[in-house]
């Protein structure tokens, strides 16, 4: 089991950047694939990044490609989603999550999941 403690959200004007983590404690945090998520209210939850756990390969939704960098330092036990050129339309609860794998999406299979951090960009 593992526990996930997001950080980093904020309130934030369109095109400004943020940078998002998730603490990990527990079991040993190199043993997962780990990922972001968003919500917004009236939606489902959707995938935003994932990163293996050892390969270091990323995958993301296109809404967020060449503005969104997933990155993880296991020695630190720690996810990042570095976040560019925010838009308006990133407004969400970001979730931390950790799973086992992959689907075929590269959706990550999310077993764990923080509280969220809100992250609210403005016009």
């Amino acid at each position: 089991q593992v526990q996930l403690v997001e950080s980093g959200g904020g309130l934030v004007q369109a095109g400004d950047s943020l940078r998002l983590s998730c603490a990990a404690s527990g079991r040993t945090f190199s043993r997962y694939a780990m990922g972001w998520f968003r919500q917004t209210p009236g939606k489902d939850r959707e995938f935003v990044a994932a990163v293996t756990r050892s390969t270091g390969r990323t995958s993301y939704r296109d809404s967020v490609k060449g503005r969104f960098t997933i990155s993880r330092d296991n020695a630190k036990n720690t996810l990042y989603l570095q976040m560019n050129s925010l838009k308006p339309e990133d407004t969400a609860v970001y979730y931390c999550a950790a799973g086992s794998g992959f689907f075929l999406n590269m959706t990550l299979k999310a077993d764990y999941w923080g509280q969220g951090t809100q992250v609210t960009v403005s016009s």
